[in-house]
């Protein structure tokens, strides 16, 4: 899983599976650009990484800062190989009838259209150079229902239609666009999640939570054609056989 020479940018890459897997890359040789609205936080990670890594405040829900990121990381690396979009947020928590529409809608702004920004502004430099790989962070709730979440379940399940689309689309053109199902991962969306009170999720107890180092490994596996059999679908994490072939059992 070396990834010298190659170039990634990671949305949401201030913490959590998004810091942890620029760590991943860039220990595996890979140009790191870590995206995410948190400038002290990209930045104090960038800085750790070393020459290998450039952070680039951006928020996703803009286009026009999700194009100015992905020219930035052009710019400074020669190209761009992968893109995973991690950026994502859970809130509202709540009932349907309870919740905030704006809120609501920026879950929108920020899960569905902060990935669809970074697939449409990546995928025409991918198609011309024959090659490329988007990852996009999805989850067992973009294909079931869990009380309190309309808003997060609506926009994953819509990111895991994105990924299907795009893969028919583009598969033949040399682009390998598949998602991840982390399952639940200790970060502070869990935090936010385990405070709400709401449906079972938030009942478990911390120690059940993988660490955010093995989505991580689990994206780098992803970027090889180990996984082509997965692509235009959700390689999820909860299964032994996924644990196995990355290299977490």
């Amino acid at each position: 899983m070396q990834m010298d020479g190659k170039t990634v940018l990671i949305t949401g890459a201030s913490r959590g599976i998004g810091a942890a897997a620029a760590r991943a890359f860039a220990e595996a040789g890979a140009n790191v650009a870590l995206v995410a609205r948190s400038t002290d936080e990209i930045a104090q990670i960038a800085g750790e990484i070393g020459e290998k890594a450039i952070a680039i405040p951006c928020d996703v829900s803009r286009y026009a800062e999700v194009a100015n990121a992905v020219s930035a990381t052009a710019n400074a690396f020669g190209g761009l190989d992968v893109l995973i979009n991690n950026a994502g947020v859970v809130d509202p928590i709540g009932h349907l009838q309870d919740a905030d529409p704006d809120a609501w809608s920026r879950t929108i702004d920020i899960n569905v259209k902060g990935v669809m920004h970074g697939m449409h502004t990546v995928m025409p430099g991918m198609i011309a150079q024959g090659h490329g790989t988007i990852i996009n962070i999805s989850s067992g709730a973009a294909h079931g229902p869990v009380e309190g979440w309309s808003a997060y379940c609506s926009s994953k399940a819509a990111v895991y239609m994105l990924t299907r689309v795009a893969d028919k689309e583009a598969r033949d053109k040399g682009l390998r666009i598949l998602g991840l199902s982390p399952g639940t991962v200790a970060t502070q969306m869990q935090r936010e999640i385990k405070a709400s009170g709401i449906n079972p999720v938030s009942q478990l107890d911390w120690s059940v939570h993988i660490p955010p180092e093995w989505p991580a490994q689990a994206l780098l596996w992803m970027c090889t054609s180990a996984a082509d059999p997965y692509l235009g679908d959700d390689v999820s994490l909860r299964e032994d056989d996924i644990r196995k072939a990355v290299g977490l059992i």
